[in-house]
């Protein structure tokens, strides 16, 4: 993959073909392809008369819209290497990505522009410059082992660090995903609401290069998504667990047809969640795992494929579906003594594929992936007899009791049908005689919620049981939505006396 490659010549034939199609629906209304290319292309001359180089980190710092999205073709079409940055992280966390990619350029909005003055880049907003026929940008030349993107993790466990993807993978992974999207082409309108950081990026990437249309909002907006899908100007939805929470109890009481795809993925999706979704929109949720350092597609569950899964009742854990082409999934490191399996035979899921990260920055600096290495997920899973990688937790969220190692979703799973609460989850808390002591955290439960878990967790198995339950007002979750555990466990010592005991006790504090 050494040989070099030209963005121009992938996206001018796009920008010439759909020319007046709609390419993205945001607040402020609707942009075409020509529109949206031309400020593209205007952006890019920018940075390349002011010197950016080709594989050079830009920082992008957007809201989801249109300017997210031109930033990031302009960055494509100066042969640069785009950062972007959650537009949900606080101005300190954001200037701690700049300063991290190493980016001499951070774009972004007006808006936002003095929230990044005292960086270290020099801030450009996207509206100040002039758009610029894509015929007349200048054609740049990059290697396909040069850095081309920069994503970075949401910082559960420290620090965010940056994965590093090739420019020549950042295309193939576009290329992998659209080969296993149904119906990602032609006039379809796919809406997506998770930050254009991560995974909405790489759908509207995959969209327009089809000449769909992409209606990018900036969160989840309940009543307006409603409004939208009701009024059938949208025919596929891409809505990880955390967006299908929002939006589905407010659609119950009156299905939505006409829906033909929901794309989910970014975390394992709870049986009792599908069957509600599925109530509201029909069969239509297709499976897909994904990570940063390996993005979309890893494994992949067709609509049929995952309505199958689920129908069959099972709830131990997640069912993501075969690899994807090029994709290899290994369970556990044979050369690692650490990764015996756990107590229900799962383990480590370890990665290879062609379309995965070249390395890792963070505060030691620039870590490359050995050739030919795995990527540790730090996800823990099974293969099925028949080849589908199953996920059940989060070697970092293990729980370590009493000389058993547990994963926190196999007791979710066991206890959700009798959890009378909004959301509820499960954590090891620190405990000198037990190792951790497996805990059951609700928010917004009823009344009743710890007596009527009595007979449930007296039917588990001795070790797997909660030996505490507490109530919170609601459950801490980190930049990407996602609960953070860390956070949750700070909170109930906060909110409680813990007594570390053979028989451990919480109390709350007044």
């Amino acid at each position: 993959m050494g040989e070099s490659m030209c963005w121009l010549n992938e996206i001018r034939p796009v920008a010439q073909r759909f020319a007046t199609r709609p390419a993205v629906i945001d607040r402020q209304g609707s942009v075409t392809y020509a529109e949206l290319f031309d400020r593209a292309a205007g952006v890019a001359a920018r940075l390349t008369e002011d010197g950016i180089t080709p594989a050079e980190p830009v920082a992008t710092w957007y809201a989801n819209g249109r300017d997210a999205v031109i930033a990031s073709y302009a960055v494509m079409l100066a042969g640069a290497c785009e950062a972007p940055i959650n537009a949900h992280l606080s101005a300190d966390d954001a200037l701690y990505g700049v300063a991290l990619s190493g980016a001499r350029v951070v774009l972004t909005t007006r808006d936002r522009s003095d929230a990044l003055a005292q960086g270290p880049a020099r801030v450009l907003t996207t509206e100040s410059i002039a758009p610029l026929p894509i015929d007349e940008v200048t054609r740049v030349e990059v290697g396909r082992d040069d850095w081309g993107r920069i994503l970075f993790t949401s910082g559960t466990t420290g620090r965010p660090k940056g994965i590093v993807h090739t420019q020549g993978g950042r295309w193939l992974s576009n290329l992998l995903l659209r080969a296993t999207l149904p119906t990602a082409a032609d006039t379809r309108n796919v809406l997506m609401m998770t930050p254009f950081s991560h995974g909405a990026s790489l759908m509207t990437f995959a969209f327009l290069d089809g000449g769909g249309t992409v209606t990018l909002l900036d969160g989840v907006d309940v009543e307006d998504v409603a409004r939208r899908l009701r009024s059938g100007d949208i025919h596929q939805i891409f809505a990880p667990p955390t967006v299908l929470a929002k939006i589905v109890p407010a659609l119950e009481s009156e299905p939505v047809r006409g829906i033909e795809a929901i794309f989910c993925g970014t975390a394992p999706l709870p049986a009792h969640l599908y069957k509600r979704a599925r109530s509201v929109f029909g069969p239509v949720v297709r499976i897909t795992y994904g990570k940063t350092e390996v993005v979309n597609p890893i494994t992949v569950l067709t609509p049929e494929e995952t309505d199958a899964w689920y129908r069959s009742g099972a709830t131990a854990s997640v069912c993501v579906g075969w690899p994807a082409s090029g994709v290899e999934v290994r369970i556990g490191d044979p050369d690692d003594a650490q990764d015996e399996p756990l107590a229900d035979g799962s383990g480590p899921v370890l990665l290879r594929a062609r379309h995965m990260l070249a390395g890792i920055l963070s505060d030691r600096g620039y870590e490359p992936l050995p050739p030919g290495g795995f990527h540790r997920t730090g996800d823990i899973g099974f293969v099925d007899r028949l080849g589908r990688l199953h996920l059940v937790g989060r070697e970092a969220d293990v729980i370590k009791t009493g000389g058993y190692r547990i994963a926190p979703e196999e007791i979710e799973a066991t206890l959700r049908p009798h959890v009378t609460a909004a959301e509820f989850v499960v954590l090891g808390m620190p405990s000198t005689y037990w190792g951790e002591v497996i805990t059951l955290v609700a928010a917004g439960a009823s009344d009743d919620w710890q007596d009527r878990l009595s007979e449930p967790i007296a039917r588990m198995t001795a070790f797997k049981r909660p030996r505490l339950l507490a109530s919170l007002p609601e459950l801490p979750r980190n930049a990407m939505g996602k609960l953070s555990r860390a956070a949750i466990r700070r909170r109930v010592l906060d909110s409680y006396d813990y007594d570390d005991a053979h028989r451990p006790s919480l109390r709350p504090r007044s």
